[in-house]
């Protein structure tokens, strides 16, 4: 059998574009993103293990949650409560972070940009998480066949919906291809249903936030989501200098077309 890649993916926004009275965040965010890391199959039970180890040594019987952690909230709210513990406790998980054997990847998409360019073009918006996962498949398809290995996809459940959604998405992509206009997307080289069915094995799998591999993915998925408004946040930086982000494989050049895909961002010119 063929080695492989598995790509373990969350979410982070809303994927309706057309989501009302929305509140402007703190963070200067409005997106919508899908992403997470790619890891070889022979180096899941090492990241495994070293999640076991970290969360034993703080008493850390819940799931990893970033959003929780970025706020000292819920299970975490100990981090707000104790500076000091908090501060050692965040440093030792960029040190985790940066130790694990994984390639962070994702597609986000900007949703102001995203509705002024598209709106008149097309009657009814996709919700956007058809595009972050098009995106996001193809290229981690393109990188694992690139390797030599197969692909497999598991993603963190969100609702019945969305999660049927997904499935979907990745049936479409065997059968008919990339769901993009041909001529504006060509310079992408986009893969053919026959290789999206040669490459990707099965269908995705959906788990709970219980797996470490997604609360994993969580943890990564923020910053590279904020690294497409702020190239200075200080946990994207780290996983880009520690070359934990896919941009680190490709040239300058090839990072458009192979890299994070940072979609709809007001200074891109597409």
């Amino acid at each position: 059998m063929s080695r492989k890649y598995v790509l373990y993916f969350d979410d982070t926004g809303s994927r309706d574009p057309d989501k009302a009275n929305y509140a402007q965040r703190k963070d200067a965010m409005d997106c919508f993103g899908l992403g997470g890391f790619l890891i070889k199959e022979e180096d899941i039970s090492e990241v495994f293990t070293r999640h076991k180890t970290l969360c034993q040594k703080w008493n850390i019987t819940y799931p990893l949650h970033s959003q929780s952690i970025r706020g000292g909230r819920n299970d975490f709210s100990w981090l707000r409560k104790n500076p000091e513990k908090g501060y050692l406790f965040q440093a030792e998980l960029n040190d985790f972070l940066l130790s694990l054997p994984i390639i962070g990847i994702a597609c986000v998409i900007d949703r102001p940009t995203y509705i002024d360019r598209y709106r008149d073009r097309h009657e009814k918006l996709w919700f956007m998480c058809k595009t972050a996962f098009s995106v996001l498949v193809e290229r981690s398809a393109k990188f694992a066949d690139e390797q030599g290995r197969k692909l497999e996809i598991y993603y963190e459940e969100t609702g019945k919906k969305e999660d049927r959604d997904i499935v979907a998405y990745a049936r479409e992509l065997k059968k008919m291809g990339s769901p993009f206009n041909p001529t504006t997307s060509g310079k992408y080289q986009p893969l053919l249903p026959n290789d999206y069915a040669r490459i990707i094995l099965g269908e995705p799998q959906r788990r709970t936030k219980k797996l470490a591999l997604l609360q994993i993915a969580d943890l990564i998925l923020y910053p590279m989501a904020k690294g497409g408004y702020d190239q200075t946040y200080r946990p994207y930086q780290s996983l880009k200098e520690g070359g934990k982000l896919i941009d680190s494989w490709f040239s300058e050049e090839e990072r458009a077309e192979r890299g994070i895909k940072y979609s709809c961002f007001p200074a891109q010119k597409e």
